[in-house]
């Protein structure tokens, strides 16, 4: 496959770009009613990271190469800079892409997810992606009853599923690279390295839920991102978008404004 990004433009007609990043097991879609909202005012690029979505798959799906892909895809679309909004293992790599690039963002935006090493949280649905024969699998319904075992909340299932996709010879298939992103997992919940000082605006939105982000976080985040916000979306978990898609979008909206 052909070392090339999956992304959808919207609100071409703007000058000013806001690029939109997921998480783990995430893809482009996920960020669809966020990016018609803000496209209103300003162009918005979505995109599937490499080995999510319709990207393609590469063995390397370290926060090196991630933060790469982001140079050469706005070097691509010939985006000079831009807003970043990017959320969770997509923060990460927006927090790399800062550190190493900080000319090409106008405010950095990392939405729940500190720079630090977290617990491995994502290990059932590893196993359950690769345990799984979805070639057997005749129906999204009986997809979803494999996935239960793997993923007790309905929300979180549905979420993975949408990496499940019909295969032409039967059964269904995944989008995601299963095995490099295994392979890469403890990189990925891994804490970065920075080399500089990021000096650009940066906000942090978190869900009040959530607790990916606590206060001990904030010491070690301003070494790197001294001129750091906080803003906290009430009643939202980690998927704060998708928890409270109106106070999120509100906050969104008064920071690149």
């Amino acid at each position: 496959m052909s070392q090339r990004l999956n992304y959808k433009i919207y609100g071409e007609e703007h000058s000013k770009t806001i690029i939109i990043l997921h998480g783990v097991f995430g893809m482009l879609d996920n960020w669809h009613l966020a990016a018609k909202a803000l496209s209103e005012t300003h162009k918005v690029v979505t995109y599937d990271a490499r080995n999510h979505g319709k990207s393609f798959h590469d063995k390397d799906c370290s926060y090196q190469a991630m933060s790469n892909d982001l140079l050469h895809l706005m070097e691509e679309l010939n985006i000079e800079n831009a807003y970043i909004l990017a959320h969770s293992m997509g923060g990460k790599t927006a927090m790399l892409f800062a550190d190493q690039h900080p000319q090409k963002v106008i405010k950095l935006i990392p939405v729940d997810i500190a720079p630090k090493a977290y617990h491995a949280g994502h290990l059932e649905y590893i196993q359950a992606f690769k345990s799984i024969d979805f070639s057997k699998i005749q129906s999204r319904k009986e997809a979803d009853d494999a996935f239960l075992p793997y993923a007790p909340i309905l929300g979180v299932r549905q979420f993975l599923l949408k990496n499940l996709e019909v295969n032409p010879s039967g059964g269904y298939q995944l989008k995601i690279n299963i095995n490099a992103i295994e392979n890469h997992y403890y990189d990925i919940i891994g804490g970065l390295n920075f080399q500089n000082v990021f000096n650009g605006e940066t906000h942090f939105i978190l869900g009040e839920k959530s607790g990916y982000l606590k206060e001990s976080d904030k010491p070690y985040i301003e070494q790197h991102f001294p001129h750091s916000n906080y803003h906290t979306i009430s009643k939202a978990g980690h998927w704060v978008h998708a928890d409270n898609p109106e106070e999120f979008l509100q906050v969104v909206k008064a920071i690149i404004d």
